[in-house]
């Protein structure tokens, strides 16, 4: 409920030994005018948000019901209240009720019964507020929830999983229905892809739809470690192999016999390594660091990469024959702005993740918010979408719709080009120049893609093909700034 000294009330009188107690009485707790005449009253109307009109029947230029018929008009929300004087009640009934006057005051005037007229004016011009608002709310909510599952459902005919992976794409439909076939055999898989792709779901499918699934799935981030400490966590090694080496440790590849090991970062290891990775390949035999006894381990390899390995090799960064030992089958995830028909069925299968684990529900996704999530690059890819995801699912109440409102600030001023046409840029409305859409085409490109990489310049200059003084020019000329959109 709003708070009492944040209403504000209008005291129209044209005597001040009525009008002057009035204000006294009542600026204690209101934001208090007042006016000696209907049109100064309305010079304040024009100027100030009013909440409570506070009128005399007899003002020197017009009735105070002459005053209520035009406010009601240009002041719909304004309550009411006429102090009127010996009045032919059948005319003054007729005139209150064409004017719509809330309440009807009769001189002499007590201060009490005043205070408690207003007070509880203003609580019903609340809740009346309040009333409007909640059914505004409900019929949107009811719309937006019969749209989303129209459009949900129809989108969901067409999605797609595979162990943990959720697409609609016909670009990942081809993507995995090459991972279940690579799952179907014991061959090495090489599974590139951008940071936050999913290679190490894409590995866990692949292992978990093959022969091996009974067997351990264990996973090592290969450009975290020293090429030693490397060495030891895949092989293992003897106590006393180095400093540090307090007791035996199995290693990896021993640990996942029958199974598989998924090798993230391959491209990050270390010459002497990818001789060790080929011999292993090779032989399937592992010699623990510090010992020259070798063990046979029947383990199959998936590996990751961020940046293409083929590229690495013809730099003479990677070697060729442990290149081709990898991609027995070569799987290449798509970047997300790619297939952004897979943003939608992610996004939702995310918010429903992240509200059971913190026992909350979601109604769904407004299509305004689907439509901004589409407009964004994503650099970080799925994980950075799921991390939005969860940060909206945090800010939103039970039950409530993901709207605009959840999004954080980079996402909610992001434009898509088909949204309503006051919102769009010039060069899509018909009444501009060829020189004028021009700019603004341009004016939106950079704006959008100062908003991708988050304002740093390097990178937006780097994506648009100029300089970063070129990028400055167009920044001052076009008057972008963190608050603007094109």
């Amino acid at each position: 409920m709003q708070a009492d000294g944040d209403w504000s009330i209008l005291v129209i009188d044209d005597d001040a030994h009525v009008r002057g107690p009035l204000a006294q009485l009542l600026e204690e707790d209101y934001h208090t005018y007042c006016a000696a005449s209907g049109h100064e009253g309305w010079s304040i109307l024009d100027r100030e948000q009013i909440d409570l009109l506070l009128c005399s029947q007899h003002l020197p230029d017009m009735s105070g019901v002459d005053f209520f018929r035009h406010t009601r008009i240009s002041h719909p929300e304004s309550i009411r209240i006429l102090i009127a004087a010996d009045t032919d009640h059948r005319e003054m009934i007729r005139s209150i009720n064409e004017a719509a006057v809330y309440q009807l005051l009769s001189q002499p005037l007590q201060s009490d019964q005043i205070a408690l007229l207003i007070k509880r004016a203003l609580e019903s011009r609340e809740l009346a507020r309040r009333h409007r608002y909640l059914s505004r709310e409900l019929k949107f909510a009811d719309e937006v929830l019969q749209r989303q599952n129209n459009s949900m459902s129809s989108l969901l005919q067409n999605t797609y999983e595979f162990d943990k992976l959720v697409f609609a794409s016909e670009s990942m439909v081809g993507v995995c229905n090459l991972a279940r076939k690579a799952a179907a055999t014991n061959l090495p898989v090489l599974i590139q892809g951008e940071t936050g792709t999913g290679k190490e779901l894409m590995a866990r499918a692949v292992h978990f739809f093959g022969q091996r699934k009974a067997f351990p799935f264990l996973a090592q981030n290969c450009g975290a470690l020293s090429n030693e400490l490397l060495q030891s966590e895949l092989f293992g090694h003897k106590r006393g192999a180095f400093t540090g080496a307090i007791s035996d440790r199995l290693g990896l590849f021993p640990a996942a016999d029958g199974g598989t090991v998924f090798l993230d970062e391959i491209s990050e290891v270390s010459a002497p390594f990818q001789i060790s990775l080929l011999r292993f390949l090779q032989e399937g035999e592992v010699k623990p660091v510090g010992t020259h006894e070798s063990r046979h381990c029947d383990v199959r390899i998936i590996a990751a990469s961020n940046r293409p390995l083929h590229e690495l090799v013809a730099r003479g960064e990677f070697r060729r024959d442990l290149y081709y030992r990898l991609r027995g089958f070569e799987i290449d995830i798509p970047p997300l702005r790619e297939r952004i028909e897979d943003i939608p069925v992610l996004a939702e299968h995310a918010a429903k993740k992240y509200a059971q684990s913190i026992h909350r529900r979601i109604a769904g996704i407004s299509p305004e918010v689907v439509q901004r999530l589409q407009a964004h690059a994503f650099p970080g890819n799925v994980r950075e979408l799921e991390n939005e995801v969860r940060r909206m699912v945090a800010m939103a109440s039970d039950g409530e719709f993901l709207s605009r409102k959840h999004l954080s600030p980079e996402f909610a001023r992001l434009l898509p080009l088909h949204i309503e046409n006051r919102q769009q840029p010039e060069f899509l409305k018909g009444n501009a120049t060829l020189k004028e859409k021009v700019e603004s085409l341009e004016a939106h490109l950079v704006s959008q893609c100062l908003l991708r990489h988050k304002w740093n310049h390097t990178r937006a200059a780097r994506e648009l093909g100029i300089s970063r003084v070129g990028l400055a020019n167009k920044i001052r000329r076009y008057k972008l700034d963190h608050g603007e959109s094109h």
